[in-house]
């Protein structure tokens, strides 16, 4: 069966820290050694005390790290997605303010 997915209005923004719109972070160490993931392109914030974490959104299927240049998408139901930069303007197409 072919489906295409149904138009659903969202914010798209590209992530930033400080701008709250990440879930959590998590320690750079413990990415690197409990995850399966590839940790390349992570975002990875400084904190004042010299650790360093990785943030990070939460969702159905669990948690997703944020890379450099990942857009963060919120549906009008509050579910939130990571997009990355090379794929947001194929999935979503700006819509014009009223």
């Amino acid at each position: 069966m072919k489906c295409r997915r149904t138009a659903i209005e969202a914010e798209v923004e590209q992530y930033e820290y400080g701008k709250g719109l990440e879930d959590g972070v998590e320690l750079w160490a413990d990415v690197v050694t409990k995850g399966w993931i590839v940790t390349d392109f992570l975002i990875k914030i400084k904190r004042e005390d010299g650790s360093i974490v990785c943030p990070y959104i939460i969702h159905r299927r669990g948690r997703t790290f944020i890379g450099e240049g990942d857009y963060i998408i919120i549906d009008k139901d509050g579910t939130k997605h990571v997009c990355g930069a090379d794929k947001i303007h194929q999935r979503y197409q700006k819509v014009e303010e009223e």
